[in-house]
């Protein structure tokens, strides 16, 4: 079966930097798209940034971009998250997700399967 696993998440000054990383295994990693989204408490699930299956395309979130940094390793069935400048407002569990097809759309209903979660704190 296809499984997500996040890790890298914690706390940190507003300003500071995390990289969350997602494993997948279970399916042909190179072959599809992956996303990260994040939830932050009482809000609904919002998308972060998306990349297609080479990593030669991205794209983000207007309340990310040029801060955050999605990009993945092929060889190691993983997808990363580098996160600068981080703000208050980016506290959030933070969520892979791996797409249906080569691409994927910055929306959820096109993303089949997801991680657990990794819970990302920022204080001011």
């Amino acid at each position: 079966q296809v499984q997500l696993v996040e890790s890298g998440g914690g706390s940190v000054q507003a300003g500071g930097s995390l990289r969350l990383s997602c494993v997948v295994s279970g399916r042909t990693f190179s072959r599809y798209g992956m996303g990260w989204f994040r939830q932050a408490p009482v809000k609904e699930r919002e998308f972060v940034a998306t990349i297609n299956w080479s990593g030669g395309n991205t794209y983000y979130a207007d309340s990310v971009k040029g801060r955050f940094t999605i990009s993945r390793d092929n060889a190691k069935n993983t997808v990363y998250l580098q996160m600068n400048s981080l703000k208050s407002e980016d506290t959030a569990v933070y969520y892979c997700a791996a797409g249906r097809e080569m691409w994927t759309l910055p929306d959820s209903r096109d993303h089949a399967y997801w991680g657990q979660g990794t819970q990302v704190t920022v204080s001011s």
